[in-house]
């Protein structure tokens, strides 16, 4: 009788113990606040995700490779600017290299004939005008461009972000039902010593044990790849290799209307404005093609020594666009405005149809949230509590404490995966607009 006691006195003692460490409102775990000023040289850098988005844009390669085809299009510009260089010809006649005898100054100054002269290529049409706004042009569509792959990078930073901070959730949490499960199996070894508990229903606790571990092991897996995808899109040298992120699954509700939302992409998306300066640049090569039909005119000035005699030559020369008038790229080029013009119609409606995908998306998870915050967690947790409880004073069964936990374990990481899943939603939706200050 002592000896039983004894055992439901320890019992009791655990099971207060892990009452004790429960708080008295269970939140989702987020990661650690930074470290206090005196451990900040030891401690591993933290970045939330505002830093990661600067980072990203600071320090991806792929995106560092793509604006170096701004510069190179700025280069382009020089060299459309560019006037033709002028001609220098010189020639030398009749003279007597099969006759050294005969070379002499009289021979040079009466019978040897020298030219001298200078040419230059005027273009007419204004073709270098033309080429130069067209390769600025060009210029403003390569930009637009490398601010759309910010965006495609700044929504895969984003994501790969939101994916740490659930593995994170997901670590905590099930350490903290490892860690609480660990005492029912202690209670349990206790009951079963003292003949309180079969063999059987032991080993059933013990086996729902591994379950626990194998949960903290597999999140503990996924932050690991989660923090390597994302240093990835960092860049390796931007962070150390024992960072770590911080930030919290978070509910943030959208008020902007979708009609809204199409408004600000319309005016936000660098695709879409790509899409239109390439329809302006389309129009430049027209009149590029249509200046290069322009024949240019080619002028020169010589000098000329013959036969002791000084003179001077000015010639103009001009081609008869008879044939080649640039026919053939004048057309070309109208063609390639229709193109752009077809491809501008594209992505607008694209573009609407991001913003309408990205909308019913955040909405769609909106509702799940609600459903899970209206009260299926708080009663996931109050029916597991209130099992447990029973079931360590003997008033509930084995397998219905078991369902419990199972039930509140799934409860607690479904809802942990619909918080991410709207916070990517959100982040989705960000990257329709184009924006990330959404009405």
């Amino acid at each position: 009788m002592k000896s039983v006691l004894a055992v439901l006195a320890g019992c009791m003692a655990l099971a207060s113990g892990a009452a004790a460490q429960q708080t008295p409102k269970e939140q989702l775990p987020s990661a650690p606040l930074p470290p206090s000023t005196s451990s900040q040289s030891s401690a591993p850098s933290r970045i939330t995700l505002e830093d990661a988005l600067r980072l990203a844009q600071q320090h991806n390669h792929a995106l560092m490779a793509l604006r170096s085809t701004i510069l190179q299009n700025e280069a382009m510009e020089t060299t459309a600017n560019l006037r033709p260089n002028p001609t220098l010809a010189w020639d030398a006649q009749f003279i007597p290299l099969f006759q050294p005898s005969n070379f002499n100054s009289d021979y040079l100054d009466n019978a040897a004939q020298f030219d001298i002269g200078v040419s230059y290529l005027f273009e007419r049409g204004k073709k270098r005008q033309h080429r130069l706004q067209a390769a600025k042009d060009a210029t403003t569509v390569v930009r637009s461009q490398v601010t759309d792959s910010g965006r495609q990078l700044d929504f895969n930073v984003a994501q790969q972000f939101i994916n740490v901070l659930l593995a994170e959730s997901t670590l905590a949490f099930a350490q903290q039902d490892l860690d609480s499960f660990q005492k029912t199996v202690d209670i349990s070894e206790l009951r079963y010593k003292a003949g309180d508990m079969s063999e059987g229903d032991l080993l059933k606790i013990k086996l729902q044990l591994l379950q626990f571990q194998s949960d903290v092991s597999a999140a503990r897996l996924a932050r690991i790849q989660g923090l390597a995808g994302l240093r990835q899109f960092l860049g390796f040298e931007s962070v150390p290799d024992d960072y770590e992120v911080t930030g919290e699954l978070d509910y943030q509700p959208v008020r902007a209307t979708v009609v809204d939302l199409k408004t600000l992409a319309s005016r936000s998306r660098p695709d879409l404005m790509a899409a239109q300066e390439s329809v302006t640049a389309a129009k430049s090569q027209v009149a590029l093609a249509q200046a290069n039909g322009k024949q240019d005119l080619t002028a020169g000035m010589s000098y000329s020594h013959t036969g002791g005699v000084n003179s001077a030559t000015v010639s103009f020369s001009i081609p008869l666009a008879v044939f080649d008038r640039n026919q053939g790229e004048i057309a070309r080029t109208r063609y390639t405005v229709t193109q752009a013009q077809e491809q501008l119609s594209e992505t607008t409606q694209q573009v609407s149809t991001d913003v309408v995908d990205g909308f019913e998306n955040v909405k769609t998870n909106d509702e799940i949230i609600k459903l899970y915050q209206g009260g299926y967690v708080d009663q996931a947790k109050q029916s597991r509590d209130i099992t447990e409880y029973a079931y360590r004073r003997g008033a509930a069964s084995l397998l219905d404490y078991l369902d419990s936990e199972r039930t509140y374990r799934a409860n607690q990481l479904a809802y942990r995966q619909a918080l991410a899943s709207y916070m990517v939603a959100l982040e989705q939706l960000r990257q329709a607009v184009g924006t990330r200050n959404l009405p």
